[in-house]
Protein backbone atom coordinates (compact mmCIF):
# COMPACT_ATOMS: atom_id res chain seq x y z
CA UNK A 1 0.00 0.00 0.00
CA UNK A 2 1.33 3.41 -0.92
CA UNK A 3 1.33 5.56 2.19
CA UNK A 4 -0.18 9.01 1.83
CA UNK A 5 0.60 11.15 4.88
CA UNK A 6 -2.99 12.33 5.24
CA UNK A 7 -6.01 11.34 7.31
CA UNK A 8 -9.62 11.81 6.28
CA UNK A 9 -11.88 12.66 9.21
CA UNK A 10 -15.63 12.18 8.80
CA UNK A 11 -18.12 13.52 11.31
CA UNK A 12 -20.50 16.29 12.24
CA UNK A 13 -19.80 20.02 12.29
CA UNK A 14 -22.05 21.92 14.65
CA UNK A 15 -22.75 25.05 16.60
CA UNK A 16 -23.23 24.00 20.22
CA UNK A 17 -24.92 25.51 23.24
CA UNK A 18 -23.54 23.94 26.41
CA UNK A 19 -24.54 24.29 30.04
CA UNK A 20 -22.53 22.91 32.92
CA UNK A 21 -22.34 23.76 36.61
CA UNK A 22 -19.65 26.27 35.62
CA UNK A 23 -21.88 28.30 33.31
CA UNK A 24 -23.35 28.43 29.83
CA UNK A 25 -21.80 29.07 26.42
CA UNK A 26 -23.68 29.51 23.14
CA UNK A 27 -22.84 29.03 19.45
CA UNK A 28 -19.61 27.19 20.16
CA UNK A 29 -17.88 25.53 17.22
CA UNK A 30 -18.45 21.82 17.81
CA UNK A 31 -19.24 18.45 16.26
CA UNK A 32 -17.24 15.24 16.10
CA UNK A 33 -15.38 16.14 12.89
CA UNK A 34 -14.43 19.52 14.33
CA UNK A 35 -12.90 18.25 17.56
CA UNK A 36 -11.10 15.38 15.82
CA UNK A 37 -9.76 17.54 12.99
CA UNK A 38 -8.26 20.10 15.37
CA UNK A 39 -6.65 17.38 17.49
CA UNK A 40 -5.18 15.64 14.45
CA UNK A 41 -4.39 18.87 12.63
CA UNK A 42 -2.11 20.05 15.42
CA UNK A 43 0.33 17.41 14.15
CA UNK A 44 -0.30 16.87 10.45
CA UNK A 45 -2.49 16.74 7.40
CA UNK A 46 -6.07 16.28 8.56
CA UNK A 47 -8.84 16.54 5.98
CA UNK A 48 -12.34 17.10 7.40
CA UNK A 49 -15.40 15.60 5.73
CA UNK A 50 -18.55 17.42 6.85
CA UNK A 51 -21.23 19.95 6.01
CA UNK A 52 -22.12 23.44 7.24
CA UNK A 53 -24.81 25.97 6.38
CA UNK A 54 -24.49 29.46 4.98
CA UNK A 55 -24.80 30.77 8.55
CA UNK A 56 -21.49 29.15 9.54
CA UNK A 57 -19.24 31.85 11.03
CA UNK A 58 -16.11 32.98 9.21
CA UNK A 59 -13.98 32.42 12.30
CA UNK A 60 -15.13 28.79 12.23
CA UNK A 61 -13.89 28.43 8.66
CA UNK A 62 -10.64 30.15 9.65
CA UNK A 63 -10.12 27.56 12.37
CA UNK A 64 -10.67 24.72 9.91
CA UNK A 65 -8.24 26.38 7.47
CA UNK A 66 -5.59 26.51 10.20
CA UNK A 67 -5.83 22.85 11.20
CA UNK A 68 -6.72 21.18 7.86
CA UNK A 69 -4.69 20.29 4.79
CA UNK A 70 -7.64 21.28 2.59
CA UNK A 71 -11.36 21.97 2.88
CA UNK A 72 -12.45 20.35 -0.38
CA UNK A 73 -14.77 18.01 1.54
CA UNK A 74 -16.16 20.55 3.99
CA UNK A 75 -19.35 21.22 2.08
CA UNK A 76 -21.27 24.49 2.54
CA UNK A 77 -24.93 24.57 1.52
CA UNK A 78 -27.80 27.08 1.80
CA UNK A 79 -29.56 26.66 5.12
CA UNK A 80 -28.69 26.33 8.76
CA UNK A 81 -25.67 24.64 10.29
CA UNK A 82 -26.41 21.69 12.59
CA UNK A 83 -27.15 23.05 16.07
CA UNK A 84 -27.14 21.09 19.33
CA UNK A 85 -27.74 22.06 22.93
CA UNK A 86 -26.86 20.04 25.99
CA UNK A 87 -26.95 20.45 29.76
CA UNK A 88 -24.65 18.41 31.99
CA UNK A 89 -25.71 17.06 35.37
CA UNK A 90 -23.89 17.97 38.55
CA UNK A 91 -21.71 14.86 38.26
CA UNK A 92 -20.22 16.29 35.05
CA UNK A 93 -20.71 13.04 33.12
CA UNK A 94 -24.41 12.61 32.41
CA UNK A 95 -26.18 15.14 30.23
CA UNK A 96 -29.55 15.97 28.73
CA UNK A 97 -30.04 17.07 25.14
CA UNK A 98 -31.95 20.35 25.19
CA UNK A 99 -32.45 20.72 21.45
CA UNK A 100 -31.28 19.38 18.10
CA UNK A 101 -31.66 21.29 14.83
CA UNK A 102 -30.13 19.24 12.03
CA UNK A 103 -30.31 21.94 9.36
CA UNK A 104 -28.26 21.02 6.28
CA UNK A 105 -26.81 18.04 8.17
CA UNK A 106 -30.14 16.23 7.68
CA UNK A 107 -29.42 15.65 3.99
CA UNK A 108 -25.65 15.22 4.25
CA UNK A 109 -24.40 12.81 1.59
CA UNK A 110 -20.63 13.17 1.33
CA UNK A 111 -18.96 12.82 -2.06
CA UNK A 112 -15.21 12.70 -1.52
CA UNK A 113 -13.08 14.92 -3.75
CA UNK A 114 -10.87 12.92 -6.12
CA UNK A 115 -7.67 14.31 -4.62
CA UNK A 116 -8.68 13.16 -1.13
CA UNK A 117 -9.74 9.61 -1.94
CA UNK A 118 -6.25 8.14 -1.62
CA UNK A 119 -5.63 8.99 2.04
CA UNK A 120 -4.05 6.09 3.91
CA UNK A 121 -5.82 6.74 7.21
CA UNK A 122 -9.52 7.22 7.82
CA UNK A 123 -11.14 8.29 11.08
CA UNK A 124 -14.88 7.66 11.02
CA UNK A 125 -15.90 9.84 13.95
CA UNK A 126 -19.31 9.54 15.57
CA UNK A 127 -21.91 9.83 12.79
CA UNK A 128 -24.57 7.62 11.13
CA UNK A 129 -23.03 4.25 10.15
CA UNK A 130 -24.39 4.50 6.59
CA UNK A 131 -22.37 7.69 6.09
CA UNK A 132 -19.29 6.02 7.58
CA UNK A 133 -19.71 3.14 5.13
CA UNK A 134 -20.28 5.48 2.18
CA UNK A 135 -17.06 7.39 2.80
CA UNK A 136 -15.03 4.21 3.30
CA UNK A 137 -16.33 2.81 0.02
CA UNK A 138 -15.15 5.96 -1.79
CA UNK A 139 -11.58 5.57 -0.55
CA UNK A 140 -9.20 4.08 -3.12
CA UNK A 141 -6.08 3.34 -1.07
CA UNK A 142 -7.32 0.66 1.36
CA UNK A 143 -6.91 3.01 4.34
CA UNK A 144 -6.41 1.94 7.92
CA UNK A 145 -9.85 2.57 9.44
CA UNK A 146 -10.48 3.84 12.96
CA UNK A 147 -14.19 3.99 13.79
CA UNK A 148 -16.04 5.64 16.66
CA UNK A 149 -19.71 5.21 17.49
CA UNK A 150 -22.32 5.87 20.18
CA UNK A 151 -25.37 4.34 21.87
CA UNK A 152 -27.78 6.02 19.41
CA UNK A 153 -26.46 3.98 16.48
CA UNK A 154 -26.19 0.81 18.56
CA UNK A 155 -29.90 1.15 19.38
CA UNK A 156 -31.27 2.48 16.08
CA UNK A 157 -29.07 1.05 13.30
CA UNK A 158 -27.42 -2.10 14.68
CA UNK A 159 -27.07 -3.94 11.36
CA UNK A 160 -25.52 -0.98 9.55
CA UNK A 161 -23.20 -0.44 12.50
CA UNK A 162 -22.07 -4.08 12.48
CA UNK A 163 -21.34 -3.77 8.75
CA UNK A 164 -18.95 -0.85 9.25
CA UNK A 165 -17.42 -2.54 12.31
CA UNK A 166 -16.62 -5.55 10.11
CA UNK A 167 -14.58 -3.25 7.84
CA UNK A 168 -12.85 -1.45 10.73
CA UNK A 169 -9.26 -1.99 11.85
CA UNK A 170 -9.58 -0.26 15.24
CA UNK A 171 -12.90 0.39 16.98
CA UNK A 172 -13.22 3.12 19.62
CA UNK A 173 -16.06 2.63 22.09
CA UNK A 174 -16.79 3.50 25.72
CA UNK A 175 -17.53 0.93 28.38
CA UNK A 176 -21.33 1.35 28.49
CA UNK A 177 -21.55 1.27 24.68
CA UNK A 178 -19.47 -1.90 24.60
CA UNK A 179 -21.93 -3.68 26.89
CA UNK A 180 -24.89 -2.29 24.96
CA UNK A 181 -23.47 -3.49 21.65
CA UNK A 182 -22.78 -7.02 22.86
CA UNK A 183 -25.63 -7.33 25.39
CA UNK A 184 -22.99 -8.79 27.70
CA UNK A 185 -21.83 -7.32 31.03
CA UNK A 186 -18.63 -9.33 31.32
CA UNK A 187 -15.96 -7.19 29.67
CA UNK A 188 -13.78 -10.10 28.56
CA UNK A 189 -16.72 -11.75 26.81
CA UNK A 190 -17.76 -8.42 25.32
CA UNK A 191 -14.30 -7.81 23.90
CA UNK A 192 -14.10 -11.32 22.46
CA UNK A 193 -17.44 -10.83 20.72
CA UNK A 194 -16.50 -7.45 19.22
CA UNK A 195 -13.16 -8.79 17.97
CA UNK A 196 -15.08 -11.61 16.28
CA UNK A 197 -17.01 -8.95 14.32
CA UNK A 198 -13.88 -8.01 12.40
CA UNK A 199 -11.69 -5.35 14.08
CA UNK A 200 -8.06 -6.12 14.81
CA UNK A 201 -8.19 -3.99 17.95
CA UNK A 202 -10.84 -2.49 20.23
CA UNK A 203 -10.02 0.57 22.33
CA UNK A 204 -12.40 0.96 25.26
CA UNK A 205 -12.65 4.42 26.80
CA UNK A 206 -13.17 4.32 30.57
CA UNK A 207 -13.53 8.07 31.14
CA UNK A 208 -11.56 9.21 34.19
CA UNK A 209 -9.99 5.74 34.42
CA UNK A 210 -8.24 6.03 31.06
CA UNK A 211 -8.45 3.72 28.06
CA UNK A 212 -7.42 0.20 27.18
CA UNK A 213 -6.66 -1.40 23.83
CA UNK A 214 -7.65 -5.05 23.43
CA UNK A 215 -6.50 -7.42 20.71
CA UNK A 216 -6.00 -11.16 20.40
CA UNK A 217 -2.34 -10.87 21.38
CA UNK A 218 -2.08 -8.08 23.94
CA UNK A 219 -3.83 -5.52 26.11
CA UNK A 220 -2.45 -1.98 26.40
CA UNK A 221 -3.65 0.47 29.06
CA UNK A 222 -3.09 4.22 29.40
CA UNK A 223 -4.19 6.57 32.13
CA UNK A 224 -5.38 10.17 32.14
CA UNK A 225 -3.86 13.49 33.09
CA UNK A 226 -5.36 14.64 36.44
CA UNK A 227 -7.39 17.68 35.40
CA UNK A 228 -8.33 19.69 38.48
CA UNK A 229 -11.58 21.15 37.13
CA UNK A 230 -13.57 19.58 34.30
CA UNK A 231 -15.40 22.57 32.81
CA UNK A 232 -16.91 20.92 29.73
CA UNK A 233 -16.42 17.26 28.71
CA UNK A 234 -18.00 17.75 25.27
CA UNK A 235 -15.82 16.44 22.45
CA UNK A 236 -13.24 14.73 24.63
CA UNK A 237 -13.77 11.36 22.95
CA UNK A 238 -13.50 12.94 19.49
CA UNK A 239 -10.29 14.70 20.50
CA UNK A 240 -8.92 11.39 21.77
CA UNK A 241 -9.73 9.81 18.40
CA UNK A 242 -8.19 12.64 16.38
CA UNK A 243 -5.04 12.62 18.48
CA UNK A 244 -4.87 8.83 18.28
CA UNK A 245 -5.08 8.64 14.49
CA UNK A 246 -2.54 11.45 14.12
CA UNK A 247 -0.19 9.31 16.18
CA UNK A 248 -0.69 6.37 13.83
CA UNK A 249 -0.01 8.63 10.84
CA UNK A 250 3.23 9.72 12.55
CA UNK A 251 4.28 6.10 13.01
CA UNK A 252 3.80 5.95 16.77
CA UNK A 253 3.02 2.71 18.58
CA UNK A 254 -0.56 2.06 19.67
CA UNK A 255 0.31 3.03 23.25
CA UNK A 256 2.07 6.22 22.18
CA UNK A 257 -0.89 7.18 19.97
CA UNK A 258 -3.31 6.53 22.83
CA UNK A 259 -1.19 8.69 25.15
CA UNK A 260 -1.31 11.52 22.63
CA UNK A 261 -5.08 11.24 22.42
CA UNK A 262 -5.44 11.14 26.20
CA UNK A 263 -3.22 14.19 26.70
CA UNK A 264 -5.08 16.23 24.08
CA UNK A 265 -8.44 15.29 25.61
CA UNK A 266 -7.24 16.59 28.97
CA UNK A 267 -6.84 20.07 27.47
CA UNK A 268 -10.24 19.92 25.78
CA UNK A 269 -12.18 19.46 29.02
CA UNK A 270 -10.54 22.38 30.82
CA UNK A 271 -12.75 25.01 29.15
CA UNK A 272 -15.92 25.35 27.11
CA UNK A 273 -15.81 24.02 23.57
CA UNK A 274 -12.51 24.36 21.75
CA UNK A 275 -11.20 27.34 23.69
CA UNK A 276 -8.32 25.57 25.42
CA UNK A 277 -7.52 23.16 22.61
CA UNK A 278 -7.09 25.91 20.02
CA UNK A 279 -4.20 27.44 21.93
CA UNK A 280 -2.29 24.37 23.02
CA UNK A 281 1.23 23.65 21.73
CA UNK A 282 2.84 20.33 20.85
CA UNK A 283 5.32 20.84 23.69
CA UNK A 284 2.48 21.25 26.19
CA UNK A 285 0.89 18.04 24.94
CA UNK A 286 4.21 16.20 25.19
CA UNK A 287 4.67 17.40 28.77
CA UNK A 288 1.33 15.93 29.74
CA UNK A 289 2.12 12.68 27.94
CA UNK A 290 5.15 12.29 30.19
CA UNK A 291 2.99 12.82 33.28
CA UNK A 292 0.44 10.25 32.10
CA UNK A 293 3.11 7.75 31.14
Amino acid sequence: MKLIHESLILGSVALDTIETKYGKAENLLGGSATYATIAAGLYGDAIPVGIVGDDFPKDGLDIFEKFSKNLKDLDQQPGGTFKWGGKYHENGDDRDTLFTDLGVFENFNPSIHTSNKNASWLFLANIHPSLQLSVLEQCTNAPLVVTDTMNLWIDSTPEELKKIISKTNILLINESELHLLTKEQNIDKSIKEVLSMGPEKVIVKFGSKGAKCFSENENIAVGVYPVKKVIDPTGAGDVFGGGFISGLVDGLSIKEAMLRGSALASFCIEDFGLKKLLNVSVNEVNNRIQLIN
